[in-house]
């Protein structure tokens, strides 16, 4: 299984009133890995988007552990969790650097064209992108 890592700049202004970090703001941060991952396995979502289609996200699964604070120093992790051809589940944790895990959850995304937002097979209109997720998604076994 391939994950990507990478660090995330908290701002004072990702803080609530608790002076923690805002909790919508995990998303913000699973989408920066997604982001990530993608670049990381040499492809681009703007490509996807100027060929005529996106990948909406579909769901949201998110499990707050400890909160993250102002100055703490973390990354996100994502993987390739699921992958059907139709949607691709994404998985996610942020951690510190000593792996502690502060949250954890996944994003599923569906491919769909930009025009009129019908669902469309992702392994069919970019094989290479859903053959390199085929061959790093987690297995049953990691």
């Amino acid at each position: 299984m391939y994950t990507s890592k990478k660090e995330i700049q908290i701002t004072y202004a990702d803080t609530d009133m608790m002076g923690i970090i805002y909790h919508a703001n995990y998303l913000k941060w699973f989408e920066l890995g997604r982001t990530e991952l993608i670049k990381e396995l040499g492809f681009n979502y703007q490509d996807m988007e100027m060929a005529g289609y996106a990948a909406p996200v579909y769901e949201v699964k998110v499990t707050y552990k400890k909160p993250v604070r102002y100055g703490d120093l973390i990354y996100v992790e994502t993987w390739i969790e699921e992958n059907t051809g139709v949607k691709t589940v994404y998985g996610y944790q942020i951690v510190d650097d000593q792996g502690l895990v502060f949250a954890q959850g996944t994003t599923t995304h569906i491919v769909v064209r930009k025009d009129n937002f019908k669902p469309i097979q992702f392994k069919k209109v970019f094989p290479g992108w859903f053959q390199k997720y085929e061959e790093i998604k987690k297995h049953k076994s990691d």
